[in-house]
């Protein structure tokens, strides 16, 4: 199984907290997108002739693409690889432009999935955040979505604002219930460098994020999906019996992915390498048949680490089988050494051979991981 991953680096408006590549201008949009093309046409053999099983366009806002800018894309997309008939293709979507002539136009289109960026159902949230959208578009965009046949839905909230109390959240995430959406992915604020965000709270416009809040909104989250049947398969994403998101998961599970245009990566099992984030010097590299690209050969501990921290996030769990078949028994002998204070913690438990993060264990996820990183020489 393989995926691709399309950037598409364009946005209506800045959100205070973001800091993914993209621009507010569209004046180079027809230009990236002979680009991205090309740039298809270039990787052809990235993925070694593997079926592609999941197609990921994200960004910025893919959303502002019409549907004759999307098909271009995928009929480039079917020339150069072999395209699985049963891959999960999803867009990326602000619930602002999905207009109902626009998901509409969007079911006549390859695509078999929406993620739809609605953050929050509260006006003030939104505001807040500087998101392009308010509470009733949020709403309508999945009920015509839902109304149009895309079933297989996810949507995004982020928990941890300064203003949102306990009840606020709790009522978010009752309406993502009653709306019955399969998939949820649920992000906590978190403060970037060189955003609008981390400004204001350096120039005393807003208080610093309040992490003991964030992580009682975490847990009222966890709790309360349990009870409804969402499965948290990654600790920021929750999903119904077999609603995963096969693009996330091949990631989590260590697949080779491509990603075209700007600011994005591809990962082939041996090395890592990422676009230069910059859309004009994007379009000149590949108009100079030339791919504006940095690489990194990983070596074994790079390898390790990475899985050790992906798969401790997931519900499938960090396998000693796997560590012992990829990296050798010391690694697995290193990662035995630091498990038994996390057992004692009641952090992280063992089934067979698989380690999982307990439910409490899920709050220290990062801090868990890095201590079973392998870093001596």
């Amino acid at each position: 199984m393989a995926g691709i991953y399309l950037h598409i680096p364009f946005c209506k408006q800045a959100c205070h907290y973001c800091d993914f590549h993209f621009s507010t201008s569209l004046k180079l949009k027809n230009d990236f997108l002979k680009a991205l093309v090309q740039e298809a046409q270039m990787q052809k053999e990235y993925l070694g002739g593997v079926t592609v099983e999941t197609i990921y366009l994200g960004g910025g806002t893919p959303s502002l693409l019409s549907k004759d800018e999307l098909l271009i894309i995928f009929e480039a997309l079917d020339q150069h690889f072999s395209i699985a008939s049963t891959a999960e293709i999803t867009l990326e979507a602000n619930p602002d432009d999905l207009t109902q002539e626009k998901i509409k136009s969007l079911a006549q289109t390859p695509i078999n999935r929406l993620s739809i960026g609605v953050q929050s159902f509260f006006d003030d949230d939104l505001t807040f955040m500087n998101r392009a959208h308010n509470a009733q578009e949020a709403q309508t965009s999945i009920e015509m979505a839902q109304a149009a046949g895309f079933y297989n839905l996810n949507i995004d909230l982020i928990y941890g604002l300064p203003k949102t109390d306990v009840s606020h959240w709790e009522a978010n995430i009752q309406r993502f219930i009653d709306l019955n959406i399969p998939h949820l992915s649920a992000y906590c604020l978190t403060v970037e460098p060189n955003t609008a965000l981390s400004h204001f709270i350096q120039s005393g416009k807003i208080s610093a994020l309040d992490d003991e809040q964030a992580a009682k909104q975490f847990e009222i989250l966890i709790k309360s999906l349990e009870r409804h049947g969402y499965i948290q398969y990654e600790i920021s994403n929750f999903s119904l019996i077999n609603c995963e998101s096969k693009h996330n998961s091949s990631y989590w599970q260590g697949k080779n992915y491509l990603g075209l245009g700007p600011s994005a990566h591809s990962f082939n099992g041996e090395s890592r390498q990422w676009n230069v984030a910059n859309n004009a010097h994007y379009i000149r590299g590949i108009e100079d048949k030339h791919i504006p690209a940095e690489k990194e050969i990983l070596s074994i501990k790079q390898k390790y680490n990475e899985y050790v921290m992906t798969s401790l996030r997931t519900v499938w769990g960090c396998d000693l089988k796997k560590i012992v078949k990829e990296f050798g028994q010391r690694f697995e002998s290193f990662f035995l050494l630091n498990t038994s204070k996390y057992e004692e913690k009641k952090w992280l438990y063992q089934e067979g051979n698989i380690w999982r993060l307990t439910t409490e264990g899920k709050f220290f996820a990062d801090a868990i991981a890095s201590d079973f990183f392998m870093t001596d020489e």
